[in-house]
Order: C-alpha cells, then sequence, then structure tokens
C-alpha cells in the first residue's frame, strides 16, 4: 500500500459531488456506485474519442480482438468471450464491421455452422491511426501515477476473484 503527501480531495470530484448524493448506506454501496459511475464515464470519453473514426467502443474492441488473432480468423463464439462488455450482440457488431469493410465473415470450411472473421487491412490501417491516439485514451487516467495504475488494477483483479 501506498500514502499520498498532499490532500487528493483538492485534485478531484468525489463520487458524493458527481452525483448529488450526501449519504451511502454503506462504503460497500458506495463503491459499488463509485465503480458503476467511473465505468461510464471511461465508457463516454472513449466514445467520443472513437467517434470521429466512425466506431463505437464495442467495435473497437472487436476490431482489438480480431488483430490480436490475425493473420487467423476468430469465430463469433471466441469474440464474445473475449469482448469486454459480455451483453453486446457480437454478430451485430461484426455486420456493422463488414459494411464499413473492416472485416470479413467466410463460412468456416471445416464446420459450416460456424463463421469465420478476419480484419481487412482497412481495419487494421484503422488500429494503427487509433494507436496514435493512445495518448488521448492514456489522459483519461491522468490523476493517477503509475504506482497509483498498478495499485487499482490490483484491486480491480483483486474483487473480480
Amino acid at each position: 500500500m501506498f500514502t499520498f503527501d498532499f490532500n487528493l480531495e483538492n485534485y478531484f470530484m468525489k463520487i458524493e459531488d458527481e452525483i448529488k448524493q450526501v449519504r451511502f448506506k454503506d462504503s460497500h454501496q458506495k463503491a459499488v456506485i463509485n465503480i458503476l459511475y467511473t465505468s461510464n464515464w471511461l465508457m463516454e470519453n472513449q466514445a467520443k474519442l472513437l467517434k470521429p473514426f466512425g466506431i463505437t467502443p464495442q467495435q473497437f474492441n472487436v476490431l482489438r480482438i480480431l488483430r490480436g488473432q490475425s493473420p487467423n480468423p476468430a469465430t463469433i463464439k471466441l469474440i464474445k468471450e473475449r469482448m469486454l462488455d459480455k451483453m453486446s450482440d457480437a454478430s451485430r457488431i461484426v455486420e456493422k464491421l463488414r459494411i464499413k469493410g473492416l472485416v470479413e465473415r467466410d463460412i468456416c470450411p471445416t464446420n459450416r455452422r460456424n463463421v469465420d472473421v478476419k480484419i481487412t487491412e482497412k481495419g487494421l490501417k484503422l488500429l494503427s491511426d487509433l494507436d496514435e491516439y493512445n495518448p488521448e485514451l492514456h489522459k483519461l487516467m491522468n490523476n493517477l501515477n503509475s504506482q497509483e495504475i498498478d495499485h487499482l488494477n490490483s484491486i480491480l483483479d483483486k474483487l473480480r476473484g
């Protein structure tokens, strides 16, 4: 664990102020609400950064999964397993990306019930362009130093454990 040599309350807006709620049932309820609020805040800001590129955060996630698989194809099932938003309709997202020319879909030659999905050169180029915006995505976490980021990751992993 680490300590801070300054008063953090001067550097950020507390969840109580963000949602105009003075009291919580307990610290656990406050933590859950804080995590949900912060998750939505991150998603909204990521969506703003992706909007000029014409893709949603869910489409960005699928493209990154496919880039990680490349040059091998991925099935819809594999994409669903790896997606951050498990409630997303992977088939619908893949179809929208196909219409944009960012992915290709083919019937799997070994199992006709499966569809192989591959990222196209256009999709790889888009991700390459977006990689240049990584500093903008990282700015969303600028209030935390690297030690705090590591600690946050550890706490979130433990929470899901």
